[in-house]
């Protein structure tokens, strides 16, 4: 890897304090490949719903502060639990929020992945391949071949050394993904 840091922008799907999916979001900032430099969006709670009107009006501070910081990275991966078959509202709403303006968000371009666990059969699968779907529509590129999802409750994933090696090589996957670059 070259010198030059890549920076990764990390969207939370859950907004609990303590929720795991934090705490693999923090050890992956923790424990990232030299050369890389995580950053947790933090306060997507605090941004509101996506509204095109309050949006040409003037995005909410909250929402320009989310813009601004995935504008700055050079990768984003969503840490994210699965809610109802699906990726949890926050997430789907800061997507909305960097999709826009269409074709010219702030992940217009970047390799985008979605990871994370839930004590679900499926481990997360479904909000995963949602998000993707949503990035991927929002002009990310979305690297098929990143994946990572646990099922099992009787792991602890912060300190299985396995789980926490098919995470790291997730991020690994995503910063060696490369990012789409305008026609000339």
């Amino acid at each position: 890897m070259s010198e030059q840091t890549t920076r990764v922008a990390v969207l939370l799907g859950s907004l609990r304090a303590d929720s795991v999916n934090r705490r693999l979001a923090e050890l992956v900032a923790e424990r990232a490949p030299e050369g890389v430099e995580v950053v947790i969006a933090e306060g997507l709670g605090d941004v509101p719903f996506y509204n095109e009107d309050v949006d040409a009006a003037g995005a909410p501070a909250a929402a320009q502060a989310l813009r601004d910081l995935v504008a700055r990275a050079d990768r984003v991966l969503a840490v994210t639990p699965e809610y109802n078959g699906t990726m949890p509202a926050v997430l789907n709403n800061a997507i909305d929020w960097l999709s826009r303006p269409y074709g010219q968000g702030a992940l217009t371009g970047k390799p985008f992945a979605a990871v994370g666990v839930t004590p679900t059969p499926y481990g997360g699968q479904w909000a995963h391949d949602h998000a993707r779907r949503s990035a991927t529509i929002a002009g990310a590129v979305v690297p098929e071949e990143i994946a990572f999802s646990q099922t099992s409750i009787d792991v602890d994933v912060l300190t299985d050394e396995q789980v926490v090696a098919r995470l790291l090589g997730a991020v690994e996957a995503l910063v060696a993904a490369q990012p789409a670059t305008a026609a000339a």
